[in-house]
């Protein structure tokens, strides 16, 4: 058995918790926070993330700037930057939008471990079903009579490895993003 699919699903899982773990705010001002914000421009005709409406910088650990390439939309991006729950309070000072990074009160830091560990079980989940999927397709094989049972115990074991491997990655998201959640 050839395990050719599974390793590219899961690093799909992985990459996809990757883009979740790193939208979650901690302490310092990190310009990932609002890349992936989406925001309602041009009057609501179109929905686009920050990233595509202009730069986010972070001139020191506490302050968030971002400067639309159109300035029309200033306004839009600032109200879309309020109605989110990651704290921030923009300010529009000239062509750029600033925002100062409060630190995170303690009980913020418990809801954000929460939600930490909901993102990071449902890519252990997700990292399981790819595992059970491919389990399924080889009993279905042995079954068929396409592998001896010997190759069958060696198929499952392999595949048991691959998953321990992944979900071992996702662990050491988990510790560093934990270790910077919890540093005060």
């Amino acid at each position: 058995m050839d395990f050719e699919d599974v390793r590219p699903r899961m690093e799909k899982s992985l990459d996809f918790l990757r883009q979740e773990i790193l939208s979650i705010r901690s302490d310092k001002a990190a310009p990932s926070i609002l890349e992936n914000l989406l925001c309602s421009v041009y009057g609501g005709t179109q929905q686009l993330k920050l990233v595509e409406l202009g730069t986010i910088t972070s001139p020191d650990p506490r302050t968030l700037v971002f400067q639309p390439w159109d300035a029309s939309i200033i306004g839009e991006i600032r109200q879309a930057i309020s109605k989110t729950e990651i704290g921030l309070t923009p300010i529009i000072d000239g062509a750029v939008i600033r925002m100062a990074v409060p630190p995170l009160s303690l009980e913020r830091r418990q809801e954000l471990l929460k939600l930490l560990g909901k993102l990071l079980e449902n890519a252990k989940i997700s990292i399981r079903m790819i595992r059970r999927d491919k389990m399924v397709e080889i009993k279905n094989a042995f079954e068929n009579k396409e592998v001896s049972e010997d190759e069958k115990f060696r198929s499952e074991q392999e595949l048991q490895k691959i998953t321990d491997e992944y979900i071992e990655k996702i662990e050491e998201m988990r510790k560093k993003k934990e270790s910077e959640l919890t540093t005060v």
